[in-house]
């Protein structure tokens, strides 16, 4: 079977936010792979060595220095990576098109991807790729094991936990608690230089993103410091639930 693991790249959590010309300032600033998805490349490593005769690529759309990422995820241990080098900002829809695109080329049977990316803080890339492809989707899964064609597991909801069964294809998003990704050796660093690293153009997909990008800000709370007269109390009560209700706008 083959796995295809999505990887995006971002800001490490340790890297402060800048904006530069309205957009985040990326070039001196450190990036890595989502931690999302580093959840994903290790499970895919953890249904291989259960003893599933899997190939697993990890592919990732974006700029070239994304290609650092996917070279993290082939130090990990995946086979072989897919990068669709583009400037393009691509929406969440537009971007599922190329992954349902790829997970046909590629005759994959598992697609894995992190549940909710740093950088977009979105969950759609996953329902729109397994929309796409008319495949079952698992989301915020907890446990995973492979038999077969059948995936069986357990995965966060509303109430709590739910266990699944589901038949291959599929498509399963990833998150903290499924398991502990792996830090690449020295060794497999090497190795990963050696790995085929595939690079595609966006052209050949037809992408019309659905959204354009306008501009970045960061979000900044100041105090009001707004002080109440407390020498006529019943009126300060008033103004203070005045201000809560249609300036706070915290109680109707």
């Amino acid at each position: 079977m083959r796995i295809l693991t999505y990887i995006r790249q971002v800001l490490d959590a340790e890297e402060s936010v800048h904006i530069e010309n309205n957009a985040v300032a990326l070039e001196n600033s450190k990036l890595v792979m989502d931690t999302m998805d580093e959840y994903g490349v290790e499970e895919a490593l953890h249904l291989r060595e259960s003893g599933i005769e899997a190939e697993i690529v990890a592919v990732a759309v974006g700029p070239a220095r994304v290609q650092d990422a996917l070279r993290t995820a082939l130090a990990m241990g995946a086979d072989r990576a897919i990068h669709v080098e583009t400037d393009t900002r691509l929406d969440a829809i537009a971007l599922s098109k190329v992954l349902a695109q790829l997970a046909t080329q590629e005759q994959a049977t598992l697609i894995l991807s992190g549940g909710q990316q740093a950088d977009w803080d979105s969950h759609a890339l996953a329902a729109a790729t397994a929309e796409r492809l008319n495949w079952p989707q698992v989301t915020w899964t907890s446990a995973l094991e492979l038999k077969g064609a059948t995936l069986t597991g357990k995965h966060d909801a509303d109430e709590g936990s739910e266990s699944f069964t589901l038949e291959l294809p599929a498509v399963v998003t990833t998150q903290q608690g499924l398991n502990e990704p792996r830090y690449p050796t020295l060794p497999n660093i090497m190795k990963s230089k050696k790995k085929e690293l595939r690079k595609e153009s966006l052209d050949q997909f037809a992408v019309t993103p659905k959204l354009n990008f306008v501009s970045a800000e960061i979000q900044v709370k100041n105090r009001l410091n707004k002080i109440l007269d407390g020498k006529d109390a019943p009126a300060a009560a008033a103004q203070l639930v005045d201000l809560l209700r249609n300036e706070a706008r915290v109680i109707a």
